[in-house]
């Protein structure tokens, strides 16, 4: 009967959203509202029950299917749109002896960054005093935790670093379509690639060919970009569900017994923004007019937790509010969905690794190590998933280049939704900084577009 209760006060909830909708209450407050609704509701709840309780957990299996089936359909569309976005920015192309340049700045910014969050969240370990995990003193994995975990060392299992960068290449390019293997992303990317160069010389020796190929990409993509706003409209039911999930079933005992944890990553997070933004002035970007236009798309990856999710309004928000080009944007925003993400693939492996290697007698302040974890850091970060569940696979990936367990790894998770808002926000800030100061340099960014402050895209597309 309370679990009836707790649904039927649920749906009211839901209920009341969709008629402010109708109402044409503005996206980003609707957002916003179901943000903190979610969080009360949440944690009213585990007041109530208690995070464990049988109540909450039948309750937030209905949730779920609002939460879990909005994240379904967000992750349905990362790889078409890596596909069309990718081959779109070679169709869209107007001089194709730009294209090398093009990706040389956003890999370098990207991987770059990368080296330097890995550095971050070390040094954030070091600060607090981590190493060792004596904060994590008396906890143990949960049993979900663990099957996790196992799920994923699974697709590792028996490969050394150099096969794991191996699986990254296509063999079979329909199963990666169909998301058969963990690396399929970064796979799917590489395909892009080849696409896209076949595409620049077909150009050149059969024209109308290629002039048919780019209006059937181009249609295709405006088909995706349909479903993608469609899908979106759902953004405020699916995040008041998620969070509403995350504030009553992560149990506040946990939550304060790891605080210093999340203290720690949220803190590596904010030196990651100010690096960006360090960055932008190097580069003559005026960080104030740009985070002000970026705001939303951070939001909503902080509220949703998907990258690849967050890629559409990340593109739209280069082209339109920024002054970004077009390819530049595909190219920054898909190449950030899959490589060199600051927080799944840099700050976070980085933190659980160095906590965890005292733990095998590894002294972390040694050059060696810290120059090993980097560079391991940066090599895993290729072919990261724009999903949840991201960050997990890269950190298996670190931990198993470098032989420490993954004991740590696996109470870690219990808070791993608190953790993961933060890691999206600044992965999908990394990829549009990276579109930014690639466009200036190589001059395909309109300077009068971007210092207009006023033009901020909208979270609704």
């Amino acid at each position: 009967m309370q679990t009836f209760l707790v649904v039927l006060i649920s749906a009211a909830i839901l209920g009341a959203m969709a008629f402010l909708h109708q109402k044409k209450w503005g996206f980003n407050k609707l957002v916003f509202l179901a943000l903190v609704a979610g969080i009360v509701f949440g944690v009213v709840l585990q007041l109530m029950f208690g995070a464990k309780s049988k109540i909450i957990v039948d309750s937030m299996q209905w949730l779920g299917i609002v939460g879990d089936g909005y994240i379904s359909l967000l992750q349905m569309l990362v790889i078409p749109l890596i596909f069309v976005s990718l081959v779109g920015a070679f169709t869209q192309l107007k001089m194709g002896t730009k294209i090398r340049k093009i990706a040389i700045n956003v890999l370098a910014i990207l991987l770059g960054t990368t080296a330097v969050a890995s550095l971050v969240g070390f040094s954030s370990v070091a600060l607090f005093g981590l190493q060792g995990a004596n904060f994590a003193k008396g906890m143990s994995a949960t049993s979900t935790a663990l099957t996790s975990i196992k799920d994923h060392q699974n697709q590792l299992q028996g490969l050394s670093l150099s096969a794991q960068i191996t699986s990254f290449f296509p063999q079979n390019i329909f199963a990666d379509f169909a998301g058969m293997r963990a690396t399929s992303t970064i796979a799917v990317v590489i395909f892009s690639l080849f696409v896209g160069v076949a595409f620049l010389k077909i150009k050149k020796s059969q024209p109308k060919l290629a002039e048919t190929f780019a209006r059937g990409i181009e249609a295709l993509r405006a088909i995706v970009m349909q479903i993608v706003k469609i899908i979106l409209q759902l953004t405020p039911y699916g995040i008041f569900a998620l969070i509403t999930r995350t504030a009553a079933t992560n149990s506040f005992a946990s939550m304060a017994k790891l605080l210093t944890f999340i203290v720690a990553a949220y803190l590596a997070v904010a030196v990651m923004f100010i690096v960006h933004a360090i960055l932008l002035m190097v580069n003559g970007i005026n960080p104030i007019i740009y985070f002000k236009k970026a705001w939303p798309v951070l939001v909503f990856a902080f509220t949703s937790r998907t990258s690849g999710g967050s890629l559409p309004l990340n593109v739209r928000t280069q082209k339109e509010s920024m002054g970004v080009s077009d390819t530049i944007a595909d190219f920054s925003a898909s190449f950030g969905l899959t490589i060199g993400q600051n927080g799944c693939a840099g700050i976070y492996p980085s933190m659980v690794a160095a906590i965890t290697a005292p733990l095998v007698g590894i002294n972390i302040f040694s050059w060696q190590f810290v120059l090993t974890l980097i560079a391991i850091d940066v090599i895993s970060s290729f072919g990261v998933a724009g999903v949840g569940g991201g960050a997990t696979f890269t950190t298996l990936m670190v931990l198993g280049a470098l032989n420490l367990p993954v004991t740590v790894l696996g109470i870690l998770i219990a808070i791993d939704p608190v953790v993961d808002m933060a890691r999206t926000a600044l992965n999908v800030n990394d990829s549009m900084v990276a579109g930014v100061i690639t466009a200036k340099n190589l001059d395909e960014l309109d300077w009068d577009n971007f210092q207009d402050k006023e033009k901020v895209v909208s979270s609704e597309l």
